[in-house]
């Protein structure tokens, strides 16, 4: 009995100090375990679990084509600490069918990936692993994130309690006369299941760009592109252009639209992130109380 208990105690110590350097603050890297080609960072406040605490929220950072996760994650760090949330930043590599494809993550489906899936045990990971529920989330994603995270807001609206789209450089429309991916028809056989527009409508929406952001050479689909069809670029020649289309488009359905277009901000996701904050900052306190908003 004794030589138990002295060999438990050493052991919940080593536990206890792997879980503060490897899961509290700033994680470690994990591998999802739904599909280990994925994988996630997070920051979760060292306060979690504490008395008098509140339940954390959280909040998903999508990153772009550079795959910058890591640096978002430290951008929404202050954010999560003192807004009780913790932050999920997942990492989707570019080429992962060993084709070198930087852009299928934000279609959502390549070939038999759904990545919109893999998120989702993502969250129910993280979830599990602090006592936590997920069931609603806040999302964020910027440029290649951006699209992402607007289809992913289309497909999923009920698991939402915000999101926040930057920059996308090209849109989905909600629009059933156009074929996907530049409108919604045949949104259901896609998916399997029919865009939700009431739970959409009860999102908070949040689309943010800045105005210098002009350069057009990465967003202009042309004939024989991989994801060219009729009407690729009607949207607009710009972000912001592609990006004030997407509002009316949502505004048309029936969605309220916070916008922001920032002056002097060329293309950069970090320096509008202050602007997302405010935002889900806002969402939060009308989330945790309601009778107040």
């Amino acid at each position: 009995m004794t030589q138990n208990t002295s060999t438990e105690a050493p052991t919940a110590m080593a536990d206890q100090r792997a879980r503060s350097i490897y899961d509290l603050g700033p994680s470690t890297i994990y591998a999802s375990r739904s599909d280990p080609r994925f994988s996630y960072c997070t920051y979760v406040p060292e306060h979690i679990g504490k008395p008098g605490a509140r339940p954390m929220q959280l909040v998903v950072v999508m990153h772009g084509t550079g795959r910058g996760f890591v640096n978002y994650r430290e951008a929404f760090s202050g954010f999560a600490k003192w807004n009780d949330c913790i932050v999920l930043c997942p990492l989707f590599p570019a080429g992962v069918r060993g084709d070198g494809n930087r852009d299928g993550f934000k279609h959502l489906i390549e070939a038999d990936i759904h990545y919109d899936r893999i998120l989702l045990d993502m969250v129910a990971e993280v979830g599990e692993k602090f006592g936590c529920d997920f069931s609603q989330f806040a999302l964020f994603g910027y440029s290649g994130g951006g699209q992402f995270a607007h289809r992913f807001a289309m497909l999923h609206p009920e698991r939402l309690w915000a999101v926040s789209i930057g920059a996308p450089g090209s849109v989905t429309l909600i629009d059933p006369e156009q074929g996907w991916w530049v409108g919604t028809k045949d949104f259901a056989g896609r998916f399997g299941k029919p865009m939700n527009l009431e739970a959409l409508r009860r999102v908070p929406v949040h689309m943010i760009a800045g105005k210098a952001d002009i350069e057009t050479w990465e967003i202009t689909h042309r004939e024989g592109g991989k994801y060219y069809m009729p009407g690729a670029n009607d949207a607009g020649r710009t972000r912001p252009e592609r990006l004030e289309t997407l509002r009316r488009s949502f505004e048309a359905a029936g969605v309220k639209v916070t916008f922001d277009l920032l002056d002097n901000v060329p293309h950069n996701g970090l320096a509008c992130v202050g602007h997302v904050q405010d935002f889900f900052a806002d969402a939060l306190h009308a989330l945790r109380e309601p009778r107040a908003a």
